[in-house]
């Protein structure tokens, strides 16, 4: 895999407090890689310290092989796309597309071709003459977008674009998005805090906390197997459960034991450490645990339904096991009652054992 944009050893703080730390990322030619995190963990700081808006502390940063590090953001070869439109009110689309190819004096005919396209990519056609006033969110985000294509940037940059829209605008823009990468080939590096966003349009997925990446990995590899507790609890909506315990030697394989519970870990892999006893926390997803759909699980046990959740095709179904809750993701057509007695039941191959005392993926 070519390598596009580079990373090396890159830190920045502000006086004494640090932001990014010894940050390492190589991002292949033509791939989309989600920068996903909560407020405050330094992934837009770290898009603008690619861009060039952020002078780093230490490190460097390539793009194509080139060291940009202390380029200007015009000369870096990206195109960016920022939360706020930052539109021009008084000009219209066109002249907003336009405007930073002719304030670098291209020709003409050559900026009238260059906005036809990406019009025509981003289907703005009709809107050219129009002025922002007169445009909806979406709309004003796409010409947004169309101005950072305009400039036919090596790289493009996206900070947040969807957040200001409605649900309904970050679906329809979404899949937009995801076109436009599928038709340009170009290197995308977008920045979110909305994991529905991250693992639909990722090749790959960095999840940052506190400066540092802790996971980077294509989508699934992140959802199914978290390298800790907290990139586990990050993704996944519903979220993941997680009980608190022990793991206990067992007979073939160890036990994890939560008060009166104890669930067999026969099958579950391991890390590179091998099996491990002591203090720990499992986490299972609640699409992954059955719910009276027949016997033959590793683990199983009856529990009574406290809280029942409908959420359209889905039901969301709360319960406690072993004193703790537990959530369960069934159909709505099978939908349990409150107060009835069920019988819940996992693979422990598809849950994720934590370390009790630093969260690490056991």
């Amino acid at each position: 895999m070519n390598t596009s944009v580079s990373v090396k050893d890159l830190s920045l703080a502000f006086g004494t407090v640090s932001v990014l730390q010894d940050m390492n990322l190589d991002i292949g030619d033509g791939e989309f890689l989600v920068l996903l995190g909560p407020s405050g963990c330094g992934k837009s700081t770290l898009l603008n310290c690619i861009a060039g808006l952020i002078d780093v502390s230490s490190g460097q940063i390539f793009i194509n092989g080139r060291n940009v590090t202390w380029e200007e953001p015009k000369d870096r070869g990206i195109g960016m796309v920022f939360q706020s439109y930052a539109l021009y009110p008084q000009m219209t689309v066109e002249k907003n597309l336009s405007f930073g190819l002719r304030v670098a004096g291209m020709p003409k005919p050559q900026i009238a071709e260059r906005v036809t396209r990406a019009s025509e990519i981003l289907q703005i056609g009709a809107l050219l003459q129009r002025k922002p006033a007169a445009l909806s969110g979406g709309q004003r985000q796409r010409v947004a977008i169309g101005r950072a294509l305009v400039r036919d940037a090596e790289v493009f940059l996206f900070d947040e674009p969807l957040s200001n829209l409605d649900a309904k605008l970050r679906s329809e823009l979404r899949v937009e998005i995801k076109r436009l990468h599928q038709k340009l080939g170009n290197t995308m590096i977008y920045v979110t805090h909305d994991q529905i966003e991250a693992m639909t349009l990722a090749d790959r997925i960095a999840v940052m906390k506190g400066g540092v990446i802790q996971q980077l990995d294509a989508p699934q590899q992140i959802y199914n197997r978290p390298v800790n507790r907290f990139v586990a609890g990050f993704l996944g909506s519903p979220g993941m459960n997680f009980l608190e315990g022990q793991v206990e030697a067992g007979g073939d394989a160890p036990d994890f034991v939560a008060r009166n519970v104890r669930i067999p870990l026969k099958g579950y892999g391991f890390g590179i450490k091998g099996a491990y006893t002591g203090p720990a926390t499992l986490g299972i997803r609640p699409e992954h645990i059955g719910v009276n759909t027949g016997s033959g699980w590793p683990f199983s046990a009856a529990v009574e339904v406290e809280v029942v959740e409908p959420m359209g095709s889905d039901t969301l179904v709360w319960a406690r096991l072993g004193g703790q809750n537990i959530t369960m993701l069934v159909s709505s057509e099978r939908s349990p009652r409150v107060g009835e007695m069920v019988t819940i039941g996992f693979d422990p191959m598809r849950a994720s054992l934590f370390d009790g005392a630093n969260g690490d993926r056991l």
